[in-house]
């Protein structure tokens, strides 16, 4: 149970994220991260977006989960090498338990300590030393936050070398702020392209993105990127075609939850 003072911070995370604009995702991602570390005493967090893809065979351990994307409160090039690499060895079928039993309880809102997911003694493997302690990390929660059937979120929190382990009330407080977002889960997806779209968009059509979410005209969006009009506006005719959409009210009404 979260005290008064947690609740009444709780509260204030879910206002700000509202307050939020459409072109301001990424800097809205950010906040939401700071914010949850400063909650559970982290000291640092990740972002990651999970689809779901094609199986390639029966013996997948993670039913064709795959990462997409990653991003890092406090990037280091350790930390990134560590994600890109662990990426790899997804790929190759190198999976460890702590990513089998996350998976397993995908389609369900979840937030687990490590220690929830394994037994003691998986705290002297190498995984975790090569992607835990030799990070500086001695423990994380990890949020699974389903988005649809074959989109989900992940967040994990680390708390840093020498501290001691989350308890369960601070991975509770965690998944009490992290309940209450999905419509801010939904509209980081569509803003990668990563729910609605038949694939990713290029940054160059996320920039155009922002500027379409910003109300501005193709004009204005090119000379604020400092590229031709012909080039802004063949993002924009990608973006629609991805987006499944034909005009801007379209596009829009994605992000207001009144299209499918």
């Amino acid at each position: 149970m979260q005290s008064d003072d947690q609740a009444e911070r709780i509260y204030a995370l879910w206002d700000q994220m509202a307050g939020f604009e459409a072109t301001q995702q990424d800097l809205a991602l950010k906040h939401l991260l700071r914010e949850l570390c400063a909650l559970v005493n982290a000291q640092n967090a990740s972002w990651v977006c999970a689809v779901r893809m094609p199986q390639t065979g029966p013996q997948d351990p993670v039913n064709g989960w795959r990462p997409r994307l990653v991003e890092h409160l406090h990037p280091f090039a350790r930390l990134q090498a560590g994600a890109k690499e662990q990426t790899r060895m997804l790929e190759e079928g190198d999976i460890d338990i702590t990513t089998v039993r996350n998976v397993q309880l995908a389609g369900g809102f979840r937030v687990n300590r490590l220690i929830d997911l394994v037994s003691e003694d998986w705290f002297e493997s190498g995984y975790y030393r090569n992607f835990y302690a030799d990070l500086g990390h001695s423990d994380a929660i990890w949020a699974g936050c389903p988005v649809n059937d074959d989109a989900e979120v992940y967040f994990g929190l680390y708390r840093g070398d020498g501290q001691p382990r989350f308890t369960e009330a601070e991975r509770d407080t965690a998944a009490v702020a992290l309940r209450g977002l999905k419509w801010f889960h939904r509209n980081q997806l569509l803003g990668h392209g990563l729910l609605v779209a038949a694939t990713p968009l290029t940054s160059g059509e996320r920039n155009v993105l922002q500027g379409l979410l910003g109300g501005q005209a193709e004009k204005q969006i090119a000379a604020g990127l400092g590229q031709s009009f012909h080039t802004t506006h063949e993002h924009v005719t990608s973006i629609y075609r991805k987006f499944g959409v034909n005009n801007r009210a379209s596009l829009m009404a994605l992000w207001l939850g009144k299209a499918s």
